[in-house]
């Protein structure tokens, strides 16, 4: 068992954050409050491979794994510039295409998502929430063509992004009387589709947007997988958000004790000591080092069971754990870090409070940290079902 990180992650890494850095916080907070996008950034690292670093060579991708991916992911969050889209386009919809698209699909998509295009994912709906078994949205044959109709809530980037993939009910399984699930790739701008602004407060480029289908329709070779097979598609797709919300998270966190620890060392207030010598500021900062890393490792952990073909239930119970803790991670050292500024923590200078809704944002989503307790409960300690 070796836990050195191979030399070409640690040469991923710089170059990563070479990019990111040389954008930075002050571009992405600026970028933000003015309500703009953060596109320089994002092309920057797709024109560097940075983005399509999962993807299959033969499509244009760096031919890695999730474990690569995440570390992009972690990179650009510790520069102080968490991109929700990186959960959902190269991780959510890439690894979807590439592991279960046709010939035709991975040739059409992947070199575009390689390159840097968009494509969101819709599942969440206004009445099903967690629960994809409840999932309303239906798509119904017509000939040669699908008809979607529905609602999805709370989908990122549409407005960025060139398509959807959208998770849809096909019939019903005669057996549990459980939603057939199939996925399509529709497209952003397709006739009967109409996008609503959700909203909400948090500083992120990303947007997030209700969308209603009315008689959308998508050809047969949308299709992603097969008919009904979309339960178990998704489910290669969850475990890769997972893990990017994790990455993002303690990236996050790697960025807030930087500059609480900087801050840390350089403020005086007593007798010429910098107020880092003192335990009360200390000890919390540490702690929430401690956390961190502990999270980093179940990251990493989770990444290789995804990229390794590990038993499914494993891959699973890890990438929830890794989103878990990493998340409750980045909440301690944030608030750590605010309160080691003080006043100055509320500053938009220090690039600190902004974070607040992002990491709280992660604690809810894609994943509440209720659900995930529930996950491990069940499938880890064989306790009965509570929901």
């Amino acid at each position: 068992m070796d836990f050195t990180r191979a030399e070409e992650h640690d040469l991923l890494a710089a170059a990563v954050s070479d990019v990111a850095r040389s954008f930075g916080r002050g571009y992405f907070a600026a970028r933000v409050r003015a309500g703009e996008k953060v596109d320089d950034l994002w092309n920057a690292l797709a024109q560097h491979g940075f983005l399509g670093v999962n993807l299959p060579e033969e499509f244009g991708g760096g031919g890695a794994g999730i474990v690569e991916l995440s570390i992009v992911g972690e990179e650009v969050a510790a520069a102080g510039c968490p991109l929700l889209t990186t959960l959902v386009s190269p991780a959510i919809c890439g690894e979807l295409i590439a592991r279960h698209g046709s010939d035709v699909q991975r040739s059409t998509w992947l070199p575009a998502l390689a390159t840097g295009s968009k494509m969101a994912f819709a599942i969440t709906e206004p009445d099903a929430g967690s629960n994809s078994h409840r999932i309303s949205t239906t798509a119904s044959p017509d000939g040669d063509v699908w008809r979607i109709n529905g609602a999805k809530t709370y989908i990122s980037s549409v407005d960025e992004a060139d398509a959807i993939l959208v998770v849809t009910r096909t019939g019903v399984d005669r057996e549990t009387g459980r939603g057939r699930l199939s996925l399509f790739i529709v497209d952003a701008d397709a006739k009967g589709l109409t996008k609503t602004l959700i909203p909400v407060e948090i500083s992120l480029p990303d947007k997030q947007f209700q969308l209603y289908f009315e008689e959308v329709g998508v050809r047969d070779d949308r299709l992603l997988g097969g008919e009904g097979e979309g339960l178990h598609v998704v489910f290669d797709g969850l475990n890769p958000e997972r893990i990017m919300s994790a990455s993002l998270c303690n990236g996050v966190s790697r960025y807030a004790l930087g500059v609480a620890t900087a801050y840390a060392k350089e403020r005086k207030v007593w007798d010429g000591v910098s107020i880092g010598a003192h335990q009360g500021i200390a000890h919390p900062l540490a702690a929430g080092k401690i956390d961190l890393e502990l999270a980093r490792l179940m990251t990493q952990r989770a990444a290789w069971l995804h990229d390794h073909a590990a038993r499914s239930a494993e891959a699973g119970e890890a990438a929830n754990m890794a989103k878990y803790a990493a998340a409750e991670a980045a909440a301690r050292c944030l608030d750590a870090s605010i309160q080691t500024l003080g006043g100055n923590g509320m500053a938009s200078e220090y690039g600190l409070a902004d974070l607040w809704g992002v990491v709280r944002l992660l604690r809810i989503a894609p994943v509440s940290r209720e659900m995930i307790l529930n996950f491990v409960a069940q499938r880890s300690l064989g306790l009965p079902k509570s929901y």
